[in-house]
């Protein structure tokens, strides 16, 4: 009888043939089935989307646009003589009215000049009144009266030249507004037509707004307008349009709409970047779709629209049951023939993106109007449309309005 180790002997061999022969069944049944396989590998291919309904809303068409506040009127206040600073009566902030003393000259040297000037026009006075009296009982020629009443003009003229030059030692505001600027100091010495302050009128601000030309039918006077600016962010201002420039400019093909702002609250000041928005229509209870549902491509706007996979598919039978209708028999036959009898049906997914071509109407930053394509309830991708085709498998995430 031959010889086997204790580690190759019969009842060792013959229990590893049993287990041999045991691990294919006993593979084959811990597999899943091919239901549940194809229902995991859906679930592992869904891509997950935000998707958000189709909803009614007020909807509104506007231009948006940038621009810098200006004041509507401002003034840079100038010396018309010169002479020593002796006094400042305002200071930068201070609102000033129109014709208000803003600083005093040294006024000795033209108070003297209108003393002397006057001083000489009463001499003059009185001689033109005796060369009257003495014209009047001809004792004095017309040539002499003449020249008498001559010199007369030419000195009150010079009186009221010297007159003027002492008031002009009080500067005085030119318009309404605030100071926002003081060049001078107390003690200098100012030179004829030297700016002395800045005065800005704040009552109204002006934004200057440079608009396309294919803007030019939708814009017009007094339409509201919109501004917010970035230090002032939780405040929107309301204005309306001043006037619109009645040419189109060549180079840029923009044409200048001013815009006037009032504001009570002296919250906004001049120089400061807001952004502009003139709203020129609006629809009432349309319904609306969010911008980020919007798909730009092949010179169509389309949106994803996430279906039943249930019905996707029914409607999927329904268009190969139309073509195979119009196909040729012969074809039809072909392909029945080639069928596979038996063969596993792919697991028909929850939800699937279908791809819609969708016309649009008026838009804000946020929404737009849908004029066809959609109807109400339908629910578009918002987040994740870039990873999605038609007929994606997706995961559905409701999105926030």
């Amino acid at each position: 009888m031959p010889y086997f180790p204790d580690r190759f002997s019969p009842r060792t061999l013959a229990t590893g043939l049993a287990l041999a022969l045991l691990l294919p069944v006993l593979a084959s049944c811990s597999k899943p089935s091919g239901d549940a396989k194809a229902e995991e590998a859906t679930t592992d291919a869904s891509v997950p989307v935000e998707v958000v309904p189709v909803q009614r809303r007020s909807i509104s068409a506007s231009y948006s646009g940038t621009a810098t506040l200006e004041p509507e009127s401002e003034a840079q206040v100038a010396a018309k003589i010169s002479g020593v600073l002796l006094k400042l009566l305002v200071e930068e902030g201070d609102q000033v009215k129109a014709g208000q003393v803003l600083a005093q000259l040294d006024d000795e040297n033209p108070r003297l000049n209108l003393a002397k000037a006057e001083a000489s026009l009463r001499k003059l006075e009185n001689d033109y009144r005796r060369s009257k009296e003495m014209f009047e009982r001809k004792l004095l020629s017309v040539e002499q009266n003449d020249k008498i009443r001559y010199d007369l003009e030419t000195q009150r003229a010079t009186w009221e030249l010297a007159r003027l030059e002492l008031s002009y030692t009080n500067i005085t505001a030119p318009i309404s507004g605030v100071i926002s600027r003081r060049m001078v100091k107390v003690g200098n010495f100012i030179q004829v037509n030297q700016a002395l302050f800045q005065i800005d009128n704040f009552d109204p601000l002006l934004a200057v707004l440079n608009v396309p030309e294919r803007e030019l039918n939708t814009l017009h006077a007094d339409q509201v307008v919109r501004l917010r600016v970035d230090s002032i962010a939780d405040q929107a201002f309301e204005g309306h349009i001043q006037r619109i420039s009645p040419v189109v400019d060549a180079a840029t093909g923009t044409f200048r709409v001013t815009c006037e702002f009032r504001d009570d609250s002296r919250r906004l000041k001049s120089g400061m970047f807001g952004r502009l928005e003139v709203t020129y229509a609006q629809h009432e209870d349309v319904p609306t779709i969010p911008r980020a549902a919007l798909i730009e491509e092949d010179g169509e706007t389309a949106v994803f629209v996430v279906q039943s996979g249930a019905a996707a598919a029914a409607a999927e039978a329904d268009t190969a049951k139309a073509k195979a209708a119009n196909a040729p028999s012969e074809k039809v036959a072909a392909t029945d023939k080639n069928a596979e009898p038996g063969k596993d049906v792919p697991a028909i997914p929850a939800w699937v993106a279908k791809r819609r071509v969708v016309k649009v109407g008026y838009g804000d930053a946020n929404h737009v109007e849908v004029l066809e394509g959609l109807a109400e309830g339908d629910r578009v991708i918002t987040l994740g449309r870039s990873a999605v085709r038609d007929g994606t498998a997706v995961q559905v995430l409701e999105g926030v309005q």
